[in-house]
């Protein structure tokens, strides 16, 4: 998320970020960066737009003569308000009477003479140019350290040229909006209210009067329309269903008549390419203008191209396929939401508009909409579609609903204010039912102790109504907004207060409770004994994955009907080499044994703790039985006694010395049906060991 200061200074117009003190620009946005970081709106980074330029002024040639020794060069008198200085320039673009940014002597563009940008930019001085006398230079967009990106209006080569009624002698910085500071925040996904413009200026709003940084009134009014559009009705344009009420639980529609396609104003262009979005004309702009200001995206649609004049909100068809504004082809499934005529799809609900409706110069009458949609199905339709856009990175967060019609009122408010069109009375608005504010018991003494401080509930309500939390005396409760959607509990409260008072003002306390010696549960001190003892015999410890492939079953040589192979099959498995969970630890130590043999590694002895997954039943129902395993390996130096004896210490070493017998009734298919024996303790099996099959020994080629 980005804003430029100017545009927060739009709602905050007391805003003195350093009071009595003339500070610097960069003071300035370093002073906001660190005071808004700490109450808990990250500022990630600021660019000062005026850093590499200086001294450059709006002139105007008021004659213009060839050079006398150079073809390619012009000789230009140019008033810079307070007296006329002569420049040379080989600019191809200007003429006389031409209002044009002017370098003075001493002045600095933000580019060297190969056109990149310098840090700290290049300095300009007066001298002769092919024997004449210049004072200065005239100055491209690309010279301020911009582009005909956020100037569409510039030439692609030459200087650029103000509007005739721009005045001259003063700052071109200012004239062209670079004396700003364009910040960049870091928002969480819980705080939808800072995707806008305006709940960013609330919060620095608060920020400084919590911080007592002089007055910073958070000023905001609700759109006015004068709805000029010959007493019609916008209900009498269009008809609005919402079919998946569980995806769309509001859509809010105007009508503008005799659209005039034109550029924004310049004050407006200034906001959208500061906030990294490209001008392109009164329509387009004032849909982005409104998404950056309330953090609700919208869209516009040609009303002649909606077809029964009706708008259907439903999920989508499978194998339908839909063309984006783009121009690319999706296919659409069911659960995807898509915004519909009367006969087709205009548009992928929250994601993009439709090819079919789009906006072309010669638009008459327009559709305005602004939606709240399931945030969830947006993130996952948009990760389907491979389609994301600055409206669903919106959308997915979950937004306000409440927001969708003020937006659609603003839209059409910079409508009728720069002569764009007419709007139609009244507003097609289609909802069940709003979410009703949220009332949280308001508890100072629970807030203190939370949070260790001593406020009272006067100072507490100081911090929390400048952020539009309301308190509630016959309720005793705290009334939450419907923009701050992460507010639900006395904690969330406590928050709220501590992150406006400050953090650093906390007392430092000692922690209240009752001493207590820590010590290890019993099934960590058996593990830890198991490490202990493999250890001092010899074994390293080896660790694998508990993925598993069902292939080893059959080098195991196990039945089809071993319970060994009621696996849990993964659902999204790295491949069919790890797509089942592990029944028994036995296949990994047999490749790991596999790989020191085949890299003839001599006597090799390992040990592995690890968990085995026997599921209750399949399908899984509930989760399944996590069995922790002692496994031991080794070929080499390593024969039946002195296995048996490290197996003999560990259980002595854990506490069971007696009871303890060794069986040869066990039968696994993978061991030597003559070396092998189970372990019991008071006649209860807990183990077993043996020598491997030579059969499963040639499976893993040991």
């Amino acid at each position: 998320m980005k804003t430029s200061l100017s545009w927060i200074k739009k709602y905050i117009p007391d805003l003195e970020i350093l009071p009595g003190k003339e500070a610097t620009l960069a003071e300035e946005a370093q002073e906001y960066t660190d005071a808004l970081t700490l109450t808990g709106t990250k500022v990630e980074s600021f660019e000062i737009l005026n850093k590499d330029i200086d001294k450059i002024v709006v002139g105007q040639i008021i004659k213009l003569e060839k050079h006398p020794d150079a073809d390619k060069l012009v000789v230009c008198q140019v008033n810079i308000g307070n007296e006329v200085i002569q420049i040379v320039t080989g600019a191809k673009n200007v003429k006389e009477g031409d209002k044009i940014p002017v370098v003075l002597d001493g002045g600095r563009v933000a580019t060297g003479h190969d056109g990149k940008r310098v840090e700290g930019g290049t300095k300009i001085k007066k001298g002769k140019l092919r024997g004449v006398e210049s004072n200065g230079m005239f100055c491209s967009i690309e010279e301020f350290g911009s582009s005909r990106e956020e100037f569409p209006e510039a030439p692609e080569n030459g200087v650029y040229v103000f509007p005739e009624d721009q005045e001259v002698g003063v700052s071109a910085i200012e004239a062209l909006g670079f004396n700003d500071v364009v910040f960049e925040y870091e928002i969480t996904s819980n705080r939808v209210d800072c995707y806008g413009v305006i709940g960013i200026a609330r919060e620095a709003a608060a920020t400084f009067v919590a911080n007592q940084k002089g007055e910073a009134k958070f000023s905001f009014k609700e759109p006015q329309i004068k709805e000029t559009g010959n007493n019609e009705k916008a209900s009498d344009y269009i008809d609005v269903t919402i079919e998946d009420k569980d995806l769309c639980n509001r859509f809010c529609a105007r009508v503008v008549k005799n659209v005039k396609i034109g550029p924004s104003p310049k004050w407006m262009q200034d906001a959208l390419w500061k906030n990294g979005i490209r001008p392109i004309n009164n329509l387009v702009d004032i849909t982005n203008y409104v998404m950056e200001e309330y953090g609700q995206p919208m869209h516009a649609y040609d009303l002649d191209k909606i077809e029964d004049k009706k708008i259907i909100v439903r999920r989508g068809k499978n194998g339908e396929k839909f063309t984006t504004l783009d121009g690319n082809e999706h296919e659409i499934d069911e659960s995807i939401l898509m915004i519909c005529d009367g006969k087709k799809p205009v548009g992928i609900a929250g994601i993009m508009g439709g090819e079919n409706s789009m906006i072309t110069d010669d638009v008459k009458n327009v559709l305005f909409e602004a939606a709240n949609f399931d945030g969830t199905n947006i993130r996952l339709s948009s990760k389907k579609l491979g389609l994301r856009t600055d409206a669903s990175n919106k959308f997915e967060k979950g937004l306000d609903p409440y927001n969708a019609k003020n937006a659609v009122d603003r839209a059409c408010e910079l409508m009728e204010e720069l002569g764009a069109g007419e709007v139609v009375g009244g507003i097609v608005d289609v909802y069940e039912e709003l979410p009703a504010p949220i009332k949280v018991k308001f508890e100072p003494e629970k807030i203190n102790k939370l949070l260790g401080t001593n406020l009272t509930e006067k100072e507490m309500i100081t911090y929390l109504e400048p952020i539009g939390l309301k308190y509630e005396e016959s309720t005793n409760s705290i009334i939450i907004p419907s923009f701050r959607r992460d507010l639900h509990l006395m904690a969330d409260i406590a928050e709220e207060v501590v992150r406006f008072y400050g953090y650093d003002k906390i007392p430092t306390t000692l922690p209240v409770g009752e001493a207590t010696f820590g010590k290890l549960p019993f099934k960590l001190v058996v593990e830890s004994v198991g490490r202990d003892i493999a250890e001092f015999a010899g074994f390293s410890e080896s660790m694998t994955y508990s993925f598993e492939s069902p292939k080893v079953f059959d080098k195991l040589l196990l039945p089809e009907d071993s319970t060994f192979r009621n696996a849990i099959v993964i659902s999204n498995p790295l491949g069919e080499d790890y797509s089942i969970m592990r029944t028994t630890t036995v296949p990994g130590m047999l490749s790991s044994l596999s790989t020191n043999y085949n890299r003839r590694n001599k006597d090799v002895k390992l040990y592995e703790m690890g968990n085995v997954y026997r599921p209750k039943a399949l399908p899984l129902i509930e989760l399944p039985e996590e069995r922790m395993h002692f496994t031991l390996g080794a070929y080499g130096d390593m024969d039946f006694f002195r296995l048996k004896g490290i197996v003999l210490e560990f259980l002595e070493k854990i506490g069971i010395k007696d009871n303890i017998k060794f069986s040869t009734e066990d039968k696994k298919p993978y061991l030597h049906p003559g070396r092998q024996g189970k372990i019991f303790v008071n006649g209860q099996p807990v183990g077993y060991m043996g020598q491997v099959h030579p059969k499963v020994t040639a499976n893993y080629s040991i």
